[in-house]
């Protein structure tokens, strides 16, 4: 009977030396066996993503003539409408540009935009990650941020040799400092939770009181000194105020961008600095 306990705590008294014997590992060893193991598994996951693209594309050739008419044609209105956005956004920043240079104000950090393909998702209750399929072969650097066309996705916080990980901004342990949508006020946002079949939401603090969400606020980025992400971009809505603990400001509930959970592609800022 006592061999027969001790063959079955066997596998427990093996697992237990394992766990023993890779705490006591250096952090460096630990470091090389982690990047290693993620830069071997990178072109499987990058391979399966091509295979979703090229899978896309055929479906997309059986198609009839009539659809790929149609599609065509509303690609040709949205190439138009684009081309006038652009000739205004370049007319604008000629402006803004003039204005800098009469009063003195620094320019805004600049950056360089890589569109990039999402390959994998890992949300859970303690992170929200994207894999994109870019990365120092495109020169991304940590702490680039990402976006998309419904405001800020999250910012990179890995990078390898083919691929890049985003933490989006709906993961709990994200802060970005933003404002208002006509205030200037500094207010502190923080991702909170992506409930299943949800959208995703995020809480703010350090409301000032006379700010009320009598109607959804927009939340956008505040771009002060030291911040990572530039000014003006949307984080989400102000649903919800109330009374903070302190009595000194408010609290609430930020709804963020339901396509969180379904992006495919993003745009990451690289600064030029970083090139």
């Amino acid at each position: 009977m006592p061999f027969k306990r001790l063959d079955q705590a066997r596998p427990f008294f093996v697992l237990g030396l394992v766990v023993a014997a890779w705490l006591v590992v250096p952090v460096a060893i630990k470091t090389f066996t982690r990047a290693t193991f993620f830069e071997l598994q990178a072109p499987v996951t990058i391979a399966t993503s091509y295979a979703g693209d090229l899978q896309e594309y055929w479906s997309l050739r059986m198609h009839s003539n009539h659809a790929l008419i149609e599609a065509g044609r509303d690609a040709a209105h949205s190439a138009a409408s684009y081309a006038f956005a652009m000739q205004q956004y370049t007319e604008l920043q000629s402006q803004v540009t003039r204005l800098e240079n009469l009063l003195k104000v620094p320019a805004f950090r600049e950056y360089r935009a890589e569109h990039a393909r999402v390959v994998r998702r890992d949300f859970s209750a303690f992170w929200q990650q994207l894999t994109i399929r870019k990365g120092r072969n495109f020169k991304i650097s940590v702490d680039s941020p990402v976006i998309f066309s419904g405001g800020v996705v999250g910012r990179v916080v890995e990078v390898r040799a083919t691929t890049s990980v985003v933490e989006v901004i709906s993961s709990p342990g994200v802060r970005i400092a933003g404002v208002v949508e006509g205030d200037t006020r500094p207010i502190s946002f923080q991702g909170g939770s992506f409930p299943t079949f949800g959208a995703p939401l995020g809480v703010v603090e350090f409301v000032p009181l006379d700010i009320f969400a009598n109607k959804p606020l927009r939340l956008v980025t505040w771009g002060g000194a030291g911040g990572v992400f530039p000014a003006g971009l949307t984080l989400g809505e102000i649903t919800r105020l109330e009374m903070g603990a302190d009595g000194l400001f408010k609290t609430g509930r930020v709804k963020l961008e339901e396509r969180l959970a379904s992006l495919t592609e993003v745009t990451v800022l690289v600064p030029l600095t970083s090139d």
